[in-house]
């Protein structure tokens, strides 16, 4: 039967995105950048529904009425407040959504760790937790500052979000506003957690298309932070927005006067085009995320439709190497991880925007995975795809999403969130035979209708996995495993898993 979903329209507009194999004709798309645009394309009559979406990628679909029930969920056992998991991982804590993000619109979004302190987005602002005691953290603060998705980052004395949503003036007392109106704003925000319990806001700067999510290299010799601001979807009617968007913008921050933070370059990475509109993959009208590796002057992007390896010896000047596609299985090119050698990349394909159920064996091992490449002189050579292997409920939406690497010196293992999926912890040590360490995944909100929840990140900082679960909070794992038992006597003062460091 369709499956009632409700209403969260915080940016409209809907373009083509196929996601479903095996002759189905139902869409899910990728959301645009911002919260305006024109209304949803028109469904066939009785086939319109809204797709409740966070900021990331969900949006209204059109979805003839009987393709969800022909997805196969059969073989999904949980039912909500269940939990199935592998031995070796174990819930320490959770601390629910609370105060004023704790409503169902309130969207958990990214992570970032500084010390002794998480630091966690939100659509409408961020928390800081005191992780000392990882089995017993605890909510010191909200900053209620709305502007999706939030996303976030650390850095010495400083902490950025990203705002990718039109709003009314880039104070913290905002309200929406259309993108259609030059005095709109939406860019990046830089508060000094010097006192990590009482952010203040500092400095903002707005970046064409807003600020999706963003990523942080710090100068060679760290007086500065470059911020590298990855946005897209343009539209002829914004005027802060226009076609063709093939860039990113480069905020430069001094990191003694953050109230100088400006915009410094736009450059294009495909000044001959990226992917084009038309197929499976989504056409290329910027970056959706940009993973840095500044002591290997290195990024990776993932671009829509495109995966990218770009040279940033030159902060401001950052020089696209390689680029590659895979216009058969991936819908959306999300988001990238290094190896600690620099010598692979991770990337995620977040199939159907991240509000559809794709983990079951309709959809199939392929689609909404993790590609693993190999760098092989300079080019990206795909290795072989990674898939949780655990069939969800159609009213769990579960795609590849964000995670991290776990230290373990001579392997690579990373643990990641899939949404409702859960998390899961992988190796990828041979690169054509990824296989899975350990997992916990929670049954689904509701077995009514499907609610945007699950894992939205999930990361290992200092012996422990933290998760921002979009609906149920803050959560702290612990991982008993020989094969990680290495990675718990690694200490970092800071994590970005956007901007890399080596162990």
């Amino acid at each position: 039967m369709a499956i009632p979903v409700p209403l969260r329209l915080r940016r409209l507009g809907v373009s083509a995105l196929g996601v479903l194999a095996l002759g189905l004709t139902a869409v899910t798309l990728p959301a645009d950048a911002h919260d305006d645009g024109p209304d949803a394309a028109a469904c066939p009559p009785g086939q319109q529904r809204a797709a409740e979406r966070a900021g990331d990628n969900f949006k209204l679909a059109c979805l003839p009425g009987q393709d969800l029930a022909r997805l196969d969920d059969s073989a999904a056992v949980l039912r909500p407040g269940e939990v199935d998991k592998s031995a070796n991982i174990q819930l320490l804590a959770n601390l629910p959504k609370s105060g004023p993000f704790a409503g169902e619109s309130s969207f958990e979004t990214d992570l970032a760790f500084q010390g002794d302190y998480a630091f966690q987005g939100n659509y409408d602002g961020l928390s800081v937790y005191d992780i000392r005691k990882p089995h017993k953290p605890v909510l010191v603060t909200q900053v209620v500052c709305p502007g999706s998705q939030n996303d976030i980052s650390v850095y010495d004395d400083l902490l950025v979000l990203s705002v990718d949503s039109s709003r009314s003036n880039d104070t913290c007392d905002n309200v929406p506003q259309s993108a259609t109106i030059k005095e709109s704003w939406e860019g990046i925000r830089v508060f000094d957690i010097s006192d990590p319990t009482t952010p203040q806001y500092v400095a903002s700067v707005e970046t064409a298309c807003g600020s999706h999510t963003h990523t942080l290299a710090p100068s060679q010799d760290g007086k500065d932070v470059y911020v590298y601001v990855s946005s897209y979807s343009p539209n002829a009617s914004f005027p802060d927005c226009q076609p063709p968007h093939d860039q990113v913008s480069v905020v430069k921050v001094p990191v003694a006067a953050p109230q100088d933070a400006a915009v410094v370059a736009e450059p294009v990475l495909f000044p001959e085009g990226g992917n084009p509109p038309g197929g499976y993959s989504r056409e290329t009208s910027g970056c959706h995320d940009l993973t840095a590796y500044p002591s290997k002057d290195l990024m990776a992007g993932a671009c829509m439709g495109d995966g990218v390896l770009v040279d940033i010896s030159d902060r401001e000047n950052p020089v696209v190497t390689e680029q590659v596609r895979d216009t058969e299985n991936f819908a959306f090119w999300h988001s990238a991880t290094f190896n600690n050698a620099g010598t692979k990349v991770v990337f995620t394909d977040e199939l159907g925007g991240g509000g559809g159920p794709t983990c079951n064996p309709t959809v199939g091992d392929v689609k909404g995975a993790d590609g693993i490449y190999d760098i092989v002189d300079g080019k990206l050579v795909l290795r072989s795809y990674f898939k949780i292997p655990r069939t969800q409920a159609n009213t769990e939406n579960c795609v590849a999403h964000n995670g991290s690497l776990i230290p373990v010196k001579g392997r690579d293992i990373m643990v990641q969130a899939w949404y409702q999926g859960g998390i899961s912890v992988w190796d990828f040590t041979d690169s054509a035979k990824p296989k899975e360490i350990a997992y916990y995944d929670r049954g689904p909100l509701s077995e009514e209708r499907l609610i945007l929840g699950g894992s939205w990140s999930a990361y290992w900082y200092n012996g422990h996995i933290y998760s921002s679960d979009i609906q149920q909070g803050f959560d702290v794992f612990r991982v008993n495993d020989p094969r990680v038992a290495p990675a718990r006597g690694v200490r970092t003062d800071e994590l970005n898993v956007q901007s890399q460091t080596s162990y």
